[in-house]
């Protein structure tokens, strides 16, 4: 039970599909909530922002409740008593053909505490991503929208003079709606479209006319959930049509890197067109012990060199600081990073980078070395458990005392195969791998057979020789060896650079 609002029940619009839609108070409600009860149509990344909170799902297809609506009522009374707060998240808006007035009719008839937080109603998404504005003023002053599940309880007479009608869940009575339409008057030559998954990277639209769009939906085997949209502003379709063009719409491209470190991608990706799918093959934990990194922090002074492979050894490294009696003031030499964010990590914690290589990898940062003096230096470098030797070893051979402490270790996260099959069991166009231990925990994962058909993007040549060693090929290789430079490189194969 919280003080804050107990028992308040967010009905939250989830909006058309693309999750970067909803509304910021409803992913605010969303990231508060302790309950959360998601529909069909409401996009599951949204409920990432959920963390820790119990999901129910009650959506409802055509020929397929999994709960009433009565039942929904009845839950979301019943969780909010038990003082929770309860976010109701559905598809598009609340209130429009998404049942939320009754539901908070329930609420309200309970004496349960609410509120309604709109979204982005589905034809409103989808007439933008898909280049159908529903109002211009060369076309029309008028929209109509209509649910086309039960065609008779509707007076198409009225209907059929709005210069624009809108239909929700009307994709398998299109030919009877659409037959109405031009009984009531309607030109058959009247531009029509019908959008499935609008806003999605998956989003598939069919354009004709109201004599035969259900003619043209059944050829292409459109399949619900589609709107569809009737008027003359359809015809602006082909010239606004900018989603559909984006350069990696409708890719399904796997991440592999760590949860916690692929916000950024997926946001990009998304940018771009591309459905962002996050398979982690690696879990960043703590080490098995923090005796050797503890030891080395006692001794921070002593130190002429801290080196930093990566942002997660900067943030283990710096909490377990943090934790001791100690602080950075007890380290007096100088830091040198691979990686322009690795140099951010540090240099947001007011420290300077003094030395950075020109490329992102250990045989860069030992070049960048040759121009210091390294004999008797005492060099520290905390970073993963398990990591490539070639950085310690050489800068030995050139007379450095180097520390290797373990300041965390990479993981295989739990559940990894029934999670990748699950993402390998639809169609995959590409999978990035951004280091070699995302490679080798991807092949215990699954089969190699998997990648089969599947274009590989790697982030540099460390990863891309892991690859190829296991037998799988190299389609994209970064240049510079970043995310940019990742999504780059599988930008120019896409518009066939190589």
């Amino acid at each position: 039970m919280s003080d804050e609002a107990p028992g308040l029940v967010s009905l939250i619009g989830a909006g058309p599909g693309d999750p970067d839609l909803i509304t910021v108070r409803g992913r605010a409600a969303l990231e508060r909530a302790q309950c959360v009860l998601y529909d069909y149509l409401a996009n599951a990344v949204l409920l990432k922002l959920a963390a820790g909170a119990e999901r129910i799902y009650v959506g409802k297809k055509r020929a397929d409740h999994a709960v009433t609506q009565a039942e929904i009522s009845d839950l979301l009374i019943r969780k909010s008593r038990q003082g929770l707060r309860v976010a109701r998240l559905k598809g598009g808006d609340p209130y429009l053909f998404g049942r939320g007035g009754e539901e908070a009719e329930a609420l309200a008839g309970a004496g349960i505490p609410f509120e309604v937080i709109p979204g982005v109603t589905a034809s409103l998404g989808i007439g933008a991503y898909c280049g159908v504005p529903l109002t211009h003023r060369d076309h029309n002053s008028a929209v109509t929208f209509v649910t086309g599940h039960d065609p008779e309880r509707i007076n198409w007479a009225a209907v059929a003079a709005s210069e624009t009608l809108v239909v929700y869940m009307g994709l398998s009575t299109m030919g009877e709606i659409a037959r109405r339409l031009r009984e009531a008057g309607r030109a058959a030559e009247t531009p029509a479209i019908a959008v499935r998954w609008g806003t999605r990277p998956e989003q598939a639209s069919v354009r004709g006319t109201l004599g035969d769009i259900a003619e043209r939906v059944e050829a292409a085997r459109l399949k619900p959930p589609a709107t569809i949209i009737v008027g003359d502003v359809v015809s602006l379709a082909e010239t606004l049509n900018w989603y559909e063009r984006l350069p990696l719409f409708g890719r399904r491209i796997v991440l592999t890197r760590a949860e916690e470190q692929a916000g950024e991608t997926v946001a990009v990706l998304r940018a771009l067109g591309a459905e962002a799918v996050e398979l982690p093959t690696i879990a960043i934990r703590p080490p098995m012990a923090w005796t050797a990194l503890d030891t080395a922090i006692e001794r921070l002074g002593t130190y002429d060199w801290l080196v930093f492979t990566s942002v997660n050894g900067v943030r283990f490294f710096m909490e377990r600081l943090d934790a001791s009696r100690h602080d950075v003031r007890a380290f007096r030499g100088r830091i040198a990073v691979i990686g322009e964010k690795t140099r951010e990590a540090v240099e947001a914690l007011h420290w300077k980078v003094d030395l950075l290589p020109e490329e992102y990898v250990a045989e860069s940062l030992l070049a960048a070395f040759e121009k210091h003096e390294m004999a008797g230096q005492r060099v520290l470098i905390p970073r993963a458990e398990v990591a490539r030797e070639v950085l310690p070893e050489t800068l030995r051979k050139r007379g450095a005392k180097v520390d290797v402490v373990a300041a965390y270790r990479n993981a295989v996260p739990e559940d990894a195969a029934g999670r990748a099959a699950e993402v390998f069991g639809k169609r995959v166009d590409w999978v990035t791998f951004t280091a070699a231990s995302t490679v080798k925990n991807m092949l215990t994962m699954v089969e190699r057979e998997a990648l089969a058909g599947v274009k590989v993007a790697s982030i540099g040549p460390v990863t891309s020789e892991v690859l190829r060693k296991h037998g799988v090929e190299v389609a994209a290789e970064a240049s510079p060896y970043t995310i940019a430079g990742l999504i780059g490189a599988i930008l120019r194969v896409e518009r066939g650079g190589g």
